[in-house]
């Protein structure tokens, strides 16, 4: 019922900075934005998927939970969205399989530079029942407005996107027979432990296990993202002409990759660049 991932949230103290910041990163222009509920949002529209902005503005419970995030963990990566053809059908399954999904909440949005609207239906699961990740899923009918390409050598695509965890059985369960992703692959090796991948739509859910690496055993965690490119060189100089930290272009452990990646201007998100290999979509570095 899971037929790709819809968006990832990035929680930030300064919208503006942070809008500044990905539009540099990814050469494109913001695809929607609008304001509400406590937070302000600025949504960034790739070939495969979104990442969304959020700032919190203004007073209200919302305003204050995002407030209290900020406070305790700082910037960051924050929650991810699956989309589904069926929300209904989803959050039936959600229930039998005990994840306490919230009832289904039907949202709207108007867009502050177009004007246009955008409606959706989404549920979240119990982050208890997720080992601490906010897991959210969401229905549409309408397709967001891709981000335009303001330069070449841009930002083309998500990769992959990490969740590391001390518990990697019961992550197994979770994002394969519970969740129904298809597992891609199962790899353990003495110097980086664990990874196991799995497919979501065109992009790959990585969950990483690295033993006395991961801080807290009661909760997993939302790590990083991995965007790809078309060229690799294009990109670098492309970012250090614009004056962002990146590190040398290197071979990816994946054969066939090149990678590189971005140290600062991300809002606190571990960010790698990979251009896949040729005729192939990378699955991780």
């Amino acid at each position: 019922m899971i037929t790709g991932l819809d968006h990832v949230v990035v929680l930030t103290d300064d919208i503006t900075a942070a809008s500044t910041a990905y539009q540099t990163l990814f050469a494109r222009s913001p695809g929607w934005q609008y304001g509400g509920d406590g937070a302000d949002r600025v949504l960034f529209t790739l070939d495969n998927t979104t990442l969304e902005l959020v700032a919190p503005n203004g007073e209200g419970a919302n305003a204050d939970r995002i407030r209290a995030v900020l406070n305790a963990q700082g910037e960051g990566l924050a929650s991810i969205c699956f989309r589904t053809s069926d929300i209904a059908r989803m959050h039936r399954r959600l229930d039998r399989l005990t994840l306490k999904p919230d009832p289904i909440a039907e949202v709207e949005s108007r867009d502050a530079i177009s004007g246009e609207t955008l409606s959706w239906k989404r549920t979240r699961t119990a982050t208890e029942a997720t080992r601490g990740i906010r897991l959210f899923f969401l229905e549409r009918d309408k397709e967001r407005p891709l981000s335009v390409r303001t330069t070449t050598a841009s930002i083309t695509a998500m990769d992959h996107v990490v969740i590391s965890t001390s518990e990697p059985e019961r992550a197994a369960a979770l994002y394969g027979a519970r969740l129904g992703l298809d597992m891609a692959l199962d790899r353990s090796h003495p110097d980086w432990g664990r990874l196991m991948f799995f497919r979501c739509g065109d992009l790959i859910v990585e969950v990483t296990h690295r033993p006395g690496k991961h801080a807290d055993t009661t909760k997993d965690k939302l790590g990083g993202i991995c965007w790809r490119v078309a060229d690799i060189d294009a990109t670098h100089a492309r970012l250090v002409q614009a004056g962002v930290d990146v590190s040398e272009v290197r071979t990816g452990r994946k054969p066939g990759t090149r990678v590189m990646t971005v140290r600062k201007g991300t809002c606190g998100v571990p960010t790698l660049l990979v251009q896949p290999s040729a005729g192939k979509a990378a699955a991780a570095d």
